[in-house]
């Protein structure tokens, strides 16, 4: 079977912000240095992608087609060990919804848990989130965990590479009834009753190759395992790549349900306190208040076109974009080159960010300015029956 080529539409977006601050003599060493940063994942997608052309791009690609090779061994071996039974799969006393993807880089898995977790506690229960914690800080917090703590304060959050120790620790410490596995459909070690795999729809296959060739973490073939298909962002793309994209999908995997989905922008969010991300809870701002204002923003994601964009829908005048690389961690040189940029806006224009970004930075405003974040949720655009159907059918 083949899978269709969509090229990711934040490239065009990356390459034209990278381009800009590099032809403004007027930007700081440390926003030229952004640039280099965001120039060189850029390289790497295009790269990948097979969009860059030449001699070099080409021998770039033969080598890192080599170096797939022994990754696609190893991720096989792994699968086939737990298949056949010959690594151990461990069972949680309570039952366990995973949500994972099968590419590096964001799919929206956040947003996804944090539509399940408020799903199950609607219906009354006490669930959990279990993650890895890749990426943490001194605090024990990711990006993601940070927004996770901010918009489920209720919901306990644990995180530990060995998540069947923090799946007994939920029960046990907290009395969890339901316990959500965040990027866990590699983690095969501990069984889960119902596998969601979120899958992108600007760049679903992961320019079809394995890493570091491509995106993908194991072949489009372990799709098999999963229960449900989610589909994200499929605001960005065309309907008629989106119609092409589901049914590949249903020719594919004609068993599988499939859900789509799209990131919805809800409200702005402001602090107060330099503490905001443990301490304060949120003042909420209406997202009429970007209509027909100048905007300046900033982000550090994995696709800051899609942010960008999200942004210009809203109505507002983007005036000045800056990016850094995913999972980003300010420097005090960055907070301050910040700061410099922000002085230099128009008096009456708008600074906005993205939550994942908002819950790093220790203030709550540049320059004197408020500081400003959009927060986005899930919204399930088809299929809301037959995953809420799942869901309840796991604790039945």
């Amino acid at each position: 079977m083949g899978y269709p080529s969509l090229l990711p539409l934040q490239y065009t977006g990356q390459r034209a912000i990278t381009a800009a601050c590099r032809a403004d003599r007027q930007c700081d060493p440390v926003q030229r240095m952004d640039a280099r940063a965001v120039a060189q994942v850029l390289w790497h997608q295009e790269v990948v992608s097979g969009c860059r052309r030449g001699l070099v791009a080409e021998l770039c690609r033969f080598g890192l087609t080599l170096l797939s090779i022994p990754y696609g061994w190893g991720s096989c071996l792994r699968n086939h060990l737990y298949d056949i039974g010959l690594r151990p799969i461990l069972r949680a006393e309570v039952p366990i919804v995973s949500i994972g993807n099968l590419t590096l880089g964001g799919t929206g898995k956040t947003p996804a848990v944090e539509w399940v977790a408020r799903f199950y506690c609607a219906m009354g229960l006490r669930p959990a989130i279990l993650s890895r914690g890749y990426g943490a800080s001194a605090d024990g917090f990711n990006d993601e965990a940070k927004m996770l703590r901010s918009n489920l304060p209720e919901v306990p959050h644990l995180r530990n590479p060995d998540r069947y120790v923090t799946a007994r620790q939920a029960v046990k410490q907290y009395g969890s009834q339901i316990l959500i596995l965040d990027d866990g459909f590699q983690h095969r070690r501990l069984h889960r009753d119902l596998d969601i795999v979120t899958l992108d729809a600007t760049n679903p296959w992961g320019y079809g190759r394995l890493f570091p060739r491509g995106m993908l973490r194991e072949p489009v073939s372990s799709l098999s395992r999963a229960d449900l298909i989610l589909l994200t962002r499929c605001d960005s793309v065309a309907p008629e790549a989106l119609a092409v994209l589901e049914d590949h999908i249903h020719q594919g995997f004609a068993k599988k349900p499939l859900v789509t989905s799209r990131h919805h922008p809800l409200h702005l969010m402001r602090f107060r306190s330099a503490q905001h991300a443990t301490t304060e809870v949120p003042e909420n701002v209406a997202l009429k208040e970007l209509n027909g204002r100048l905007v300046a923003a900033f982000c550090g994601i994995g696709n800051p076109e899609a942010f960008r964009k999200t942004l210009r829908g809203l109505g507002c005048e983007l005036i000045a974009f800056r990016c850094f690389p995913d999972h980003h961690r300010y420097s005090n040189g960055d907070l301050e080159s910040l700061r410099r940029w922000a002085a230099g806006l128009p008096s009456d224009a708008l600074i906005v960010t993205t939550q994942k970004d908002l819950v790093k930075l220790p203030f709550p405003e540049l320059a004197s300015r408020p500081l400003s974040a959009l927060r986005v949720g899930l919204e399930i655009l088809s299929g809301r029956e037959v995953l809420e159907q799942l869901l309840k059918g796991v604790i039945q």
